[in-house]
């Protein structure tokens, strides 16, 4: 069985030849080498170095098929998307030709002639991840082209979260992104954290004032003299155009902030293992952001705003905290209760928290393919 996944994927070519990729995304496609035999992955082929994040194909069972890099912000980017049309078109036709299902990563650039290209012109199977926001109030105008299109579908759609009068074929999915063993391994880490010493923390994501990188910073740093003396470090782990403003930011503070750059899957396992809580008090459109189930997988207590999906899986007293609000004030009050969380409280978190990550194993992800995808469609 052959499934051809179209996405924007960055990819690139080491100097050795190998193809790497998104981290992320290239560790789940390998994992579903359990569900199909053969896999093309047609995606963006960048030039330039590799990031530390990007990852090689483990099976010869997976091939990738490159596409322009097109996208981005600004009329140029725009202009760029659509002189790629007639070759995206020409690349995708020919891998369907062969293909017993296709997947469609969306929202991207490409996504708005693909998703209508697929819809009439491709009789091949196949089903569409939406990976953003699917109930964002007010979407770039791509989003919502594409957002409204695949509404229109009678393939299925898997998104994030579950969302009033969504529609039938619109599926609810988790993202995947752990192992069975990360599951067994996290659950002996998150055993042995307490409150008792001193408290780390971490974020992980695009450094950028949207997703509350600054509003970190500034609330951990006007923290009262006496809960900051029992915070260790702080970990920030990612990059973005705003890291030197947010590192002179923390320069200004008397706590301890490392800026990781970007970092390889078991480096930033490594930083869950010691740290107590995950701090996103973000603005950003979000669908569900893997890093929270990797983190609460190893005992990292989520802080988190109401953002999208995130609301619908973490829960306030249950498996961490859920601003609704983030003014500093609010994020400085929900970290001093998490500082202040007796024993048994923190335990019960850390618990339910092992117990939602289970539904973001990739042995989960391809079951329920399995179900809701391909014995459907």
């Amino acid at each position: 069985m052959k499934l051809v996944i179209i996405s924007h994927t960055e990819h690139y070519k080491t100097a050795d030849g190998t193809i790497v990729g998104w981290g992320p995304t290239v560790n789940e496609i390998n994992h579903l080498t359990a569900v199909f035999d053969e896999i093309v992955h047609v995606a963006m082929l960048h030039h330039g170095e590799a990031p530390p994040s990007a990852l090689p194909y483990t099976d010869t069972a997976i091939s990738f098929v490159g596409l322009p890099a097109v996208g981005g912000v600004g009329i140029q980017a725009k202009w760029q998307v659509i002189q790629a049309v007639l070759r995206v078109i020409r690349v995708v036709s020919e891998q369907l030709k062969t293909a017993d299902y296709f997947q469609l990563r969306t929202p991207t650039g490409i996504g708005v002639y693909l998703i209508p290209y697929l819809t009439y012109f491709s009789n091949t199977k196949g089903w569409y991840k939406y990976a953003g926001n699917w109930n964002q109030e007010q979407p770039p105008l791509g989003y919502r082209i594409q957002r409204k299109l695949l509404q229109l579908q009678s393939r299925p759609v898997t998104i994030n979260g579950r969302w009033p009068q969504q529609p039938k074929h619109c599926l609810s999915f988790e993202n995947p992104c752990l192992e069975d063993v990360d599951i067994e391994i996290g659950k002996a880490v998150a055993a042995l954290k307490h409150l008792d010493g001193v408290i780390n923390f971490c974020y992980v994501g695009r450094l950028e004032s949207p997703k509350g990188v600054g509003r970190i910073i500034e609330a951990l740093s006007g923290m009262d003299a006496t809960l900051k003396s029992r915070i260790g470090t702080v970990h920030l782990v990612g990059d973005g155009a705003e890291r030197m403003a947010f590192e002179q930011m923390a320069k200004n503070s008397d706590l301890s902030f490392i800026f990781h750059g970007f970092l390889a899957r078991d480096a930033v396992f490594e930083i869950y293992k010691v740290c107590h809580g995950f701090l996103m008090p973000t603005t950003a459109s979000e669908g569900f952001p893997k890093v929270l189930a990797e983190a609460m997988a190893f005992g990292c207590v989520p802080i988190v705003s109401n953002v999208s999906a995130i609301g619908h899986y973490i829960s306030s007293g249950v498996h961490g905290f859920v601003m609704d609000t983030v003014d500093i004030p609010n994020i400085q009050s929900n970290i001093q209760c998490f500082m202040n969380l007796k024993a048994s409280e923190y335990n019960n978190l850390k618990q339910h928290g092992l117990q939602l990550v289970q539904q973001f194993t990739f042995a989960y992800y391809n079951a329920h393919i399995k179900e809701a995808i391909l014995d459907t469609v």
